[in-house]
């Protein structure tokens, strides 16, 4: 191997070792490893390393603007409430994390079979957070195997991922007769649903593992909500809608029960007070609910379809709920309305903020929003322009003025426009018509254009620390490649299995799935086809079996966060360490390495 080679190596082992030991964050990590390759190139001027012109270029990568413009299109589901209505019926509430996993990894990895599995885990990663903040489970135990089932659900058709489009592409650009020969029954290349035969039956074993091992793989890391802990306990009121989706339904069917740090007080009904209200109380329509809670969970109350503050004064808001925002205020002993009620104080008229709950030294105040009389030291619910925090940060009249973030208001009314807007995406892609990056870029643009989000959302909802890292990995990968490292550590273990075409199997996977680990899905794919190609030509065999070896070894990298997008997607929200995914995703890797190896010869021969 040449100098380079020995250097690309060696960055690479030190950008792993740094992941493993938590030397940095990740995409620290990442552009630390790049800027290193790119640095020893330019002193030494070697044209094998990477220039930083080429580093960079790695950023306009097709699949990582791809992964950005998601992000937006994942932000106008949310902002309108669309995601909610995906996934309610499919998720319920489940109390362990084993239900949810159940619920949750069949419709994943299926729309993972028909879409490309990144846009897949973006659009479930705010679902899983949400969830995980209702129920309490922890967000480790759902993130990675709801990555790892959407890898799986891609690995099941030709246009699940984009290697498996890629291995297809290497396929039809040989010569027609060689074609021929290396492929019978297959002139054209791969079918639709060749891959189910080897990843079906992997999927299968793959849940079954999941299901089974990530209570004692996986860590449970918790964000711990507790009412006493936080002395904000805001009282706020909802009204029923009369014609919403809450009508009819119980307290603990319209997931009003298990709030995490918030609880159900009264209802109001027509004049009566119902106190201690059982899960089975039916709700009707203009039914006034009062809850007590933190801040957390009065924002997820503000987000539930049929329900609407019960004070009237956010209709006569001037600015448009599409540009409002929640924001705590506490006031001041200097405010003119201290010692008046928020009515009497005309609240609204004087700060153009309706006042949507009020949190008093940890006590419950027994009054209505508006007949509240204001003390020095209450803190305010608000809801009002997003400007308001600027506004009035410097005011005399409050002590503290803050943004909560995430807070906009739903624009549920938007919600059946934004799943239009997604199953337009998804209807292009999986047909054919559209690349994925056109769609999604198409896409994010109808979401702002039909205010399903707005331009400083949909940029706030960019995770830029994905972006780097899948950037700088990269650059790493092409270095791999490039310095020539990758085919030889290839040609050599291929080289271990002699003319068994069973063992030369075998080895296909084995650096294929190396290689994905340690580089990327699409680099492993190209890099081990060729071997394979002149592996199949000695033996005069069929290159079929290898093939699908490599298809589903390049996707099955499970045991590093680099080794997948979506692994890198699901890293921090997940709260995850690097022993994270060797300890769970090593025994995952050889399960599918013996489905494959094992299976492929019978569906695929020689």
């Amino acid at each position: 191997m040449s100098w380079e080679a020995w250097v690309t190596l060696g960055v690479v082992a030190l950008f792993i070792i740094g992941l493993a030991r938590n030397w940095a964050a990740p995409d620290m990590l990442a552009l630390a490893a790049m800027t290193l390759l790119v640095l020893i190139g330019e002193l030494a001027q070697s044209d094998k390393l990477p220039s930083i012109t080429e580093a960079v270029a790695n950023f306009g990568n097709s699949g990582l603007i791809t992964v950005g413009v998601l992000f937006v299109v994942v932000a106008g589901l949310v902002q309108t409430g669309a995601m909610t209505l995906i996934t309610q019926p499919l998720l319920g509430r489940p109390k362990t994390a084993l239900a949810a996993q159940l619920r949750l990894l069949f419709p994943v990895a299926g729309l993972s079979a028909f879409l490309n599995n990144t846009p897949v885990v973006a659009m479930f990663m705010p679902v899983i957070d949400d969830l995980c903040r209702k129920t309490g489970i922890s967000a480790s135990r759902l993130f990675m195997p709801m990555a790892f089932a959407a890898t799986m659900g891609g690995v099941c058709t030709l246009i699940g991922t984009s290697t498996n489009l890629i291995l297809h592409g290497l396929i039809v650009a040989l010569d027609p007769r060689e074609r021929k020969d290396l492929l019978p029954g297959r002139p054209d290349g791969l079918m639709m649903f060749d891959p189910a035969w080897i990843g079906l039956p992997c999927a299968v074993a793959g849940f079954a593992y999941m299901l089974l091992a990530s209570k004692w793989l996986l860590p449970e890391r918790r964000r711990p909500i507790s009412l006493g802990e936080d002395p904000r306990q805001y009282t706020v009121e909802m009204i029923v809608e009369p014609d919403g989706l809450l009508v009819g339904r119980n307290i603990e069917g319209a997931g009003l029960r298990h709030l995490p740090g918030l609880y159900l007080v009264e209802i109001e009904r027509d004049g009566e007070i119902l106190p201690a209200v059982a899960p089975t109380e039916k709700l009707r329509g203009r039914d006034r609910l009062v809850f007590v809670g933190i801040i957390e969970s009065v924002v997820d109350l503000q987000r539930i379809r049929g329900l609407v503050p019960a004070t009237n004064q956010v209709f006569k808001l001037d600015a448009p709920r599409t540009v409002r925002s929640l924001i705590e205020a506490v006031v001041s002993d200097s405010c003119p309305l201290v010692g008046k009620s928020i009515r009497e104080g005309r609240f609204r008229t004087t700060y153009n903020a309706a006042v949507l709950a009020v949190a008093r030294g940890g006590q419950r105040i027994n009054a209505k929003v508006g007949d509240i009389v204001l003390e020095p030291g209450d803190t305010l619910l608000l809801e009002a322009h997003a400007n308001f925090a600027r506004q009035h940060r410097n005011s005399r009249d409050f002590f503290l003025v803050s943004n909560v973030e995430n807070s906009a208001p739903p624009r549920h009314e938007k919600a059946w426009i934004a799943l239009a807007i997604l199953a337009g995406m998804v209807v292009t892609v999986s047909a054919g018509w559209i690349d994925l990056l056109a769609a999604a870029l198409v896409a994010g643009g109808l979401m702002i254009a039909a205010r399903c989000c707005t331009g400083p959302e949909a940029r706030q909802s960019v995770d830029w620390t994905v972006l780097l890292v899948i950037g700088a990995s990269l650059a790493i990968g092409g270095s791999m490649e490039s310095t020539g490292a990758a085919g030889v550590v290839a040609e050599q273990l291929i080289g271990l299995a002699g003319g068994n075409e069973w063992l030369v199997l075998v080895a296909v996977y084995f650096v294929t799935m190396l290689f994905t680990e340690l580089i990327t899905n699409n680099a492993a794919a190209v890099l081990v086809f060729p071997i394979a190609l002149s592996a199949a030509r000695s033996l005069e065999v069929s290159v079929l079996p290898f093939v699908m070896s490599i298809l589903v070894a390049a996707s099955a990298g499970f045991a590093t966060p680099i080794g997948y997008q979506t692994n890198l997607m699901v890293y921090g929200p997940g709260g995850y360490r690097f022993s994270d995914y060797l300890r769970f995703g090593i025994p995952l890797n050889l399960l599918f390495m013996a489905v494959t190896v094992s299976l492929t010869p019978l569906f695929f021969p020689f």
